[in-house]
């Protein structure tokens, strides 16, 4: 379950603004020691922006064992570094 499933199990109501979502998710933590931050992005991007294979593939993606079409790590690549 995704971390925004946890949330609107746990609260038993649709996250319906920004505001809610911002303060639970940066109040996260876990008994392991995982801590969340984050912020609200109120930038405008482009929509529709296509990307080709080639750059696809450029992306140093690294799946996790478990569920890695969903959990994966983004790398630099090695021309970058």
């Amino acid at each position: 379950m995704a971390v925004f499933g946890y949330y609107t199990w746990y609260l038993r109501e649709p996250l319906r603004d920004y505001g809610t979502v911002v303060g639970l998710i940066a109040c996260t933590t876990t008994a392991k020691g995982l801590r969340v931050t984050c912020r609200l992005d109120r930038r405008k991007y482009t929509l529709g922006r296509k990307i080709t294979p080639e750059q696809m593939a450029s992306v140093n993606l690294q799946p996790d064992q478990f569920h890695g079409e969903w959990n994966y790590v983004i790398r630099p690549t090695k021309d970058k570094l």
